[in-house]
């Protein structure tokens, strides 16, 4: 699992104990260590290792600055001193998470130590004051399932935002004339969310393709790789050029410091080196580059997302909403050329021919069933939202192409809510369950989550630890 690094600033109130909110603290971050979480701690700071005064607040936001943390985490170890909490967390502008220690009993006395869940309250409501988006964790003890569930999804949380804030797309050539489904508005991408392109014209494509020819070293590795992994039927040069092809966008992505590529896969490109994209396509993905076809920017957006919360333990795959299942009232033919990564093939992929195209360089596998989420970025008239559900792989017919028949509660409400828009027939799927850390990162993000089932309160539901 990709590691993220957050702040931990745990805070105490002074009419509730001192001792016990220190010995809090420590638990937690032994607890934190022991699940292997990498944060920045404060016990620099001041003798408690504990936020609850403002002067102590500039030193730990200049440190978590400096330390360049990806989200911020606000153990209430007593009652918690909330407006120093919503100061400090407005200042670092990174996802939240707020949690307390569930309160023991009060002693034979009638004293209560430390009331954090009455604390955690109060930071709920100062924090919205501050208009400060967080993530609540169910006030749980330290050993609960629910505390490193939690724990984990926010990591998540924070991975999606942080790729969100720093996504940079290199666009290959224009969207082809006939896909106005695929238009995107690059400057409002930019002034809504910092999402950049790097736009580029195929000549600059084919000119790093002659490039890495030149210098053969990593085509050859390419070639040994597919001849390992997949039934090769196309001719030895086609799949050179699909190597070079592979390492080519490699380069002008770490070139132009792209995290997803997307390509103008059809009809220009055949006309330039004969072969259709997919299987190189299919190769970057496999390494974590999501590239998207048909110059879809969203589809790349959305690629990158769904990768970061599944921080990098499972490939994702572009596909398209294609035609109903002939005999299945609620499934739907996911599909697409062949660019879909092999480590979602349920077989041994080949590299051959797409259904449409009479050129070679298409990857042909069927996915793997199981249980996958849905998810589509997109866009239009200004307004944002995420499409997100989940599917469940199931059988159904042969066809050419990388492709998964899905079953959803409804297909009939999720046509309508495809054609209704702001979506396209285009989504991406992965063979995990990463709806809820998408749903929690939208908060952050400024885009709208989107069910296309009605399984939002099940959501909530699983965030609060039930």
């Amino acid at each position: 699992m990709k590691q993220i690094k957050i702040g931990f600033a745990p805070t105490r109130r002074s009419i509730f104990s001192a001792p016990d909110a220190v010995k809090y603290a420590d638990l937690t971050r032994d607890r934190l260590k022991e699940l292997g979480v990498s944060f920045v701690d404060i016990n620099d700071i001041n003798a408690e290792g504990l936020l609850y005064n403002d002067a102590d607040r500039e030193k730990i936001a200049e440190k978590f600055r400096r330390e360049q943390i990806k989200g911020l985490f606000l153990p209430h170890c007593n009652f918690g001193t909330e407006y120093v909490c919503a100061r400090l967390a407005r200042e670092l502008g990174v996802p939240v998470l707020l949690w307390g220690p569930r309160d023991e009993r009060p002693d034979e006395n009638g004293i209560r130590l430390r009331d954090s869940q009455c604390g955690l309250f109060a930071t709920g409501k100062v924090l919205r004051r501050f208009q400060v988006p967080f993530t609540y964790m169910t006030n749980c003890r330290l050993g609960d399932p629910e505390f490193e569930r939690g724990v984990r999804d926010f990591l998540a949380v924070c991975n999606v935002v942080d790729t969100f804030r720093r996504t940079r797309i290199l666009q290959i050539a224009p969207r082809p004339f006939d896909f106005w489904s695929t238009m995107c508005n690059e400057g409002e991408l930019l002034e809504k969310f910092n999402i950049q392109l790097a736009p580029i014209p195929m000549a600059e494509l084919t000119a790093e393709m002659k490039f890495v020819r030149a210098e053969s070293s990593e085509i050859v590795k390419v070639v040994e790789y597919c001849s390992t992994n997949m039934n090769i039927r196309i001719r030895p040069q086609e799949l050179e050029t699909v190597a070079a092809l592979k390492v080519a966008m490699k380069n002008l992505a770490a070139k132009y410091g792209c995290n997803a590529i997307a390509i103008q896969c059809w009809n220009a490109l055949q006309d330039e080196i004969g072969i259709m994209p997919c299987a190189a396509n299919s190769l970057l993905n496999e390494e974590g580059i999501p590239v998207v076809c048909e110059t879809d920017i969203h589809g790349a957006i959305t690629a990158v997302l769904v990768e970061a919360a599944g921080m990098d333990e499972a490939r994702s795959f572009f596909a398209d909403w294609t035609v109903r299942h002939p005999d299945n009232e609620n499934a739907e033919l996911l599909q697409h050329c062949g660019p879909w990564p092999i480590s979602v093939a349920r077989e041994k992929p080949s590299i051959g021919y797409p259904l449409a195209f009479s050129c070679p360089g298409a990857v042909e596998a069927p996915a793997k069933l199981g249980e996958m989420t849905l998810a589509r970025f997109d866009g239009d008239n200004g307004d944002y939202s995420m499409l997100l559900g989940n599917a469940t792989g199931v059988e159904g017919p042969y066809t050419k192409g990388t492709y998964v028949w899905v079953q959803v509660q409804n297909l009939k409400r999720l046509e309508a809510k495809i054609v209704e828009g702001p979506y396209i027939h285009h989504c991406v799927g992965i063979h995990k369950n990463v709806v809820p850390v998408l749903y929690e990162a939208c908060k952050y993000i400024g885009v709208q989550p989107d069910f296309y089932d009605p399984i939002e309160e099940d959501v909530k539901a699983y965030l609060r630890g039930e």
